[in-house]
């Protein structure tokens, strides 16, 4: 495991807020937001309102930010994001997970936790020097963040989406070099 299991998911679920301001939006009722929470079940304060839903989309571009930061400017931003906010961290454990870090109460919003949460995974990013595993989509045509949690560092893009997209268009690019327009040419002239 490159990461402790409450920091992948930590970094899971601010990917996924990120991502959900690429076009089309997919963060803009209640029904989204519930679908979050379902994906990444957060413990504590969830008031489902469209004060929490407003601060959550608020909340996408700064952690887009943080992602995908160069290792120096990540740091800044992760201690601007920790200073923002009364820390009161501790140790707990609740539904399948174990004993894992909280930076703050779980009467603070929604928005802030998850901020915190982020900044407190990108602490493990950083020391770890695996800021190469948050990168911007390799399909040229998104501009979605990715998140590489495999062993061998193959992950590339944001989604099976745009995974299966590209190898499609790998392999049709493969199968018209393999047929040059020479071997064109000689098969339609071949008898049969």
């Amino acid at each position: 495991m490159i990461f402790a299991e409450d920091t992948q998911e930590s970094l899971r679920a601010a990917v996924w807020l990120a991502n959900s301001a690429q076009e089309p939006d997919t963060l803009t009722d209640q029904a989204a937001l519930a679908a979050f929470l379902a994906e990444f079940p957060y413990t504590g304060r969830i008031d489902r309102d469209e004060a929490e839903l407003t601060a959550l989309r608020e909340l996408r571009p700064q952690l887009r930010r943080m992602l995908l930061a160069p290792r120096d400017a990540m740091v800044e931003h992760v201690n601007s994001a920790l200073a923002a906010v009364s820390l009161t961290p501790r140790l707990v454990r609740h539904d399948s997970a174990d004993w894992h870090l909280h930076g703050v109460a779980d009467d603070h919003p929604l928005a802030e936790r998850i901020l915190v949460e982020t900044a407190m995974a990108l602490v493990d990013v950083i020391r770890t020097h695996e800021g190469s595993r948050i990168s911007v989509c390799a399909d040229a045509d998104c501009a979605a963040v990715a998140l590489d949690l495999s062993r061998n560092r193959s992950k590339r893009y944001c989604s099976p989406t745009c995974t299966n997209r590209n190898a499609v268009a790998a392999y049709r690019a493969r199968r018209s070099r393999a047929t040059s327009p020479d071997e064109q040419r000689g098969a339609m002239r071949s008898p049969h």
